[in-house]
C-alpha cells in the first residue's frame, strides 16, 4: 500500500488565546489550505486586529501559494476566526462540518440573532460529509467526524497528518471539555478511540497548548505517545471512568473568557455582525445566559 504524500505544515501559536494555527501545502509554488485561524480581539476594548491572520498571509504570499481551502475543526468557543478576513484578502472555500447547524440553532436562541440569520451553515462555502475526501494540490485529505467537545467538530486527515481540532491536547495536558451545548463526554470519547485506531506514527496536531510551567508550548506528537502517555485517555482508561472524569474536571471549570464574542462570530464563518443603523457592529452579552 502506498504511504500518504508527506504534508508540509508550518504553524503559528497565539499566546493570548493559546491556539495553533496551520498552513498546510504541497510544496512551494503549489496548494495550500488554513486550519482554525485567529482573529486577535481584545475583550477590554471590544476591538479586532489582523496581526495573527497577518502572519499567515505573509508566509503563504512568501512561499507562492494558492490558498484553496480556509478550514474550521468547529465554532470556536475560545478565538475569533479570521476566515472571513484571509478569504477577503487571498481567497479560498470556507469549510466545516455539516453539524454546524446544529450548533447555529442553539446559539441563535441564546441570543437572539435576526431572524434573517440562516441556521443551515450556508454562511460556511462548504459543509463537509463524514470522510468526505478532498484536495489540496496533490494532497488527499479527509474531512471526520469527531463529535463530544461539541456535535459539530471536525478533524481534517491531510496526507500523512490529522489536525484533531479540540479533541486532544498534549498528553500531559488531556482531553477537551464536554460542557459546552451539545457537547457530549460519550461521544467525546468515541471520536478519540477513532482516532488512537490510526497507525502509531501518525502525526497528531492539536489546536491548543495549555503547557504546564515547566514547558514551552508544544502542538505535535503521535497516535503512540497519546496511547501512551494522555492523562485521560491513555490505553486502559475504560469509557465508563472517562466520562466519569471528564464529567467531575468539567464541572469545576470556568466558560473560556472570549466564549460569548467567539461563539457569535464563528458561526458566521468568521464575519462580524451586520452593521446597525448608526454604522456600529454590536456583540451581545445575554446576562444570566449560560
Amino acid at each position: 500500500m502506498k504511504a500518504p504524500m508527506k504534508a508540509q505544515i508550518q504553524a503559528f501559536f497565539d499566546r493570548i488565546t493559546c491556539t495553533v494555527s496551520y498552513v498546510v501545502f504541497d510544496t512551494d509554488g503549489g496548494r495550500a489550505a488554513v486550519i482554525d485561524s485567529v482573529l486577535n480581539y481584545d475583550h477590554k476594548s471590544g476591538r479586532t486586529s489582523t496581526a495573527s491572520a497577518d502572519q499567515i498571509l505573509q508566509f503563504i504570499r512568501d512561499h507562492q501559494l494558492q490558498l484553496d481551502w480556509i478550514l474550521e475543526t468547529h465554532a470556536h468557543a475560545d478565538h475569533l476566526s479570521a476566515a472571513h478576513y484571509l478569504q477577503e484578502k487571498i481567497g479560498g472555500k470556507i469549510a466545516i462540518g455539516a453539524h454546524i447547524n446544529q450548533v447555529q440553532k442553539v446559539f441563535k436562541g441564546l441570543f437572539n440573532l435576526e431572524s434573517s440569520f440562516a441556521i443551515d451553515g450556508s454562511q460556511f462555502d462548504y459543509l463537509f460529509a463524514e470522510d468526505e475526501e478532498f484536495q489540496i494540490g496533490s494532497l488527499t485529505a479527509k474531512a471526520w467526524f469527531v463529535p463530544g467537545h461539541t456535535p459539530a467538530d471536525m478533524a481534517y486527515q491531510i496526507g500523512d497528518a490529522v489536525f484533531v481540532g479540540d479533541t486532544l491536547f498534549m498528553p500531559d495536558v488531556g482531553t477537551a471539555r464536554c460542557d459546552f451545548p451539545g457537547g457530549d463526554a460519550h461521544l467525546l470519547y468515541q471520536s478519540i478511540k477513532k482516532l488512537l485506531a490510526l497507525p502509531e506514527p501518525t502525526r497528531l496536531f492539536m489546536c491548543h497548548d495549555y503547557p504546564p510551567d515547566e514547558r514551552a508550548a508544544q502542538w505535535m506528537c503521535t497516535v503512540a505517545d497519546q496511547r501512551k502517555q494522555n492523562i485521560h485517555v491513555h490505553d486502559g482508561v475504560s469509557e465508563t471512568a472517562f466520562i466519569a472524569m471528564r464529567t467531575k474536571r468539567d464541572a469545576s471549570l470556568e466558560m473560556p473568557l472570549l466564549i460569548l464574542p467567539s461563539v457569535q462570530v464563528n458561526i458566521r464563518a468568521g464575519a462580524l455582525p451586520p452593521a446597525e443603523d448608526n454604522g456600529v457592529r454590536y456583540l451581545k452579552i445575554p446576562l444570566n445566559g449560560i
